[in-house]
């Protein structure tokens, strides 16, 4: 066997895309020193590695990286997709944080620096092949984001909310590499296909005391990244003390990532015997905590994280089905594992929307207030205001949001046909007991006029104006999100 690894650089195109924007913008912001101009090239890098990684995902699955038929890098219609999506998310991001980059509190360079960097890793997470590949490309998305927490000057919640942020996702990722490292000494490879392979092949190994741990930690430690319950005390606080557009990059392309890790390990690597029942537990108490807990929320931020936090659950939910045989036939895990993506992709464009639309209804350089601050805002600014609404519609899974809508069904159907029944009848349950709190701040937003608010940013609306309209395209056509989500 060759030891001579192959490399595939049009496989390559939207890592060295995202990493070449992230040293465009020192550059530009070394050189030009003039923050329009950073803020241009950030954005243009995004556009560019959206459009690379569109184009790539179209061909034939490209591997590079290669010893025989182990390969650390994959690139497919999946791997395509999530990388078009981060790369999407980083560009709505920064149209959001026009108003906050202006107040000054927050330097142009070094924040959309980060903001690149951790695009570069949500870019590679989708193609890694192997666990190494896997936890550094998790990592690199979010290692940034601790920074970006608490880079606004004088802001002691933000500095409070980076540091819990910090430490949680320390403990979380040392854990994963601990796992990993057992795998390792159990199987004698880290690259999933081979790992899963092993363990489908050798029961002695599977049962093995070492390989339950092993597939424990890397489970819990993703779990971390997640936010599912028990694992999610981090979460409301570090979003609550995040400037407004970090939050909505955590709610959005950090939960991508973390669910696009998970769901890696368990499709490719991990025995289903043992990733099923926990998989099931931790949708169960994560739908169930999260939107309980925020049905007491009064904070906007808050209830918005809560609600992320139940969102997960019904992203793992598909994945409890393999806890069940029934639920390990191929073509039902091939219908959970899909179903997984493709309410993931639906979930982050309606909460985008949900966020983009809160900047706009907030001051520039302030957080997101309380639910009593949006009291009437849809009538003072009826355009953002019904972005907002339909953006918790969706999120609650009702009509017209028909991208929430479909997501709901999609899972729920998955379950079905995974004989998880039960299950399905837990997130039918859950979907009902965020209607109450979905609800209550669409009607809080056309209630009788508040506080008056700002004038909405005219690249925050257009960010939210483009993340409704995508969400509505998408709504319209699920079935191309199915699609590319089982690739």
């Amino acid at each position: 066997m060759s030891l001579v690894q192959s490399v595939d650089h049009v496989a390559l195109l939207p890592a060295y895309l995202a990493a070449g924007t992230a040293v465009l913008v020192l550059l530009a912001d070394l050189l030009v020193a003039r923050a329009a101009v950073t803020v241009a090239v950030a954005a243009t890098g995004a556009a560019a590695t959206a459009l690379g990684a569109a184009l790539v995902g179209t061909g034939d699955e490209r591997r590079t990286f290669c010893v025989g038929t182990d390969c650390s890098y994959v690139f497919g219609g999946r791997a395509a997709l999530v990388a078009a999506v981060v790369a999407l998310l980083t560009l709505g991001v920064l149209a959001l944080s026009g108003p906050l980059l202006r107040a000054g509190r927050i330097p142009v360079g070094e924040y959309c620096f980060l903001l690149a960097c951790a695009m570069t890793g949500g870019v590679l997470l989708g193609a890694a092949g192997d666990l190494i590949t896997l936890v550094v490309a998790l990592e690199t998305l979010t290692l940034p984001l601790y920074v970006l927490v608490g880079l606004r000057r004088g802001s002691l919640a933000g500095a409070e909310a980076a540091v819990t942020f910090f430490v949680v996702s320390v403990v979380a990722t040392a854990l994963t590499l601990l796992g990993a490292a057992l795998l390792y000494a159990v199987t004698g490879s880290l690259h999933l296909d081979r790992l899963g392979a092993t363990l489908a092949a050798s029961a002695e190994v599977r049962d093995l005391p070492l390989t339950t741990v092993a597939v424990a930690l890397v489970v819990v430690g993703l779990a971390f990244k997640v936010a599912a319950v028990p694992f999610h005390a981090w979460a409301p606080a570090t979003y609550d003390g995040a400037p407004l557009p970090v939050a909505a990059y955590l709610s959005t392309a950090s939960k991508l990532g973390g669910v696009v890790a998970l769901l890696a390990v368990v499709q490719r690597a991990l025995p289903a015997t043992v990733t099923g029942p926990v998989l099931a537990l931790l949708a169960v108490l994560t739908m169930t905590v999260g939107n309980l807990v925020a049905l007491r929320q009064r904070r906007t931020v808050r209830l918005l994280a809560w609600s992320s936090v139940a969102q997960a659950g019904y992203v793992l939910a598909p994945l409890g089905a393999l806890a069940l045989a029934a639920g390990r036939t191929a073509d039902a895990r091939t219908a959970a594992y899909a179903a997984a993506v493709a309410y993931l992709v639906f979930f982050v464009l309606l909460e985008l929307a949900a966020f983009a639309a809160v900047v706009a209804l907030r001051p520039a350089d302030g957080d997101g207030g309380t639910l009593a601050d949006l009291r009437g805002a849809a009538r003072r600014h009826p355009w953002v205001g019904g972005a907002f609404a339909l953006a918790l519609v969706g999120l609650a899974g009702l009509p017209p949001g028909l991208a929430g809508l479909f997501a709901k069904v999609t899972v729920v159907r998955a379950l079905l046909a995974g004989h998880a029944g039960w299950l399905a009848l837990v997130v039918a349950v859950n979907a009902v007991l965020g209607l109450a709190y979905y609800l209550r701040l669409v009607a809080t937003l056309y209630a009788a006029p508040g506080p008056a608010t700002a004038r909405p940013a005219r690249t925050v609306v257009a960010a939210l104006g483009v993340a409704t309209a995508l969400a509505v395209v998408v709504g319209f056509a699920p079935q191309l999100v199915l699609d590319l989500a089982a690739r």
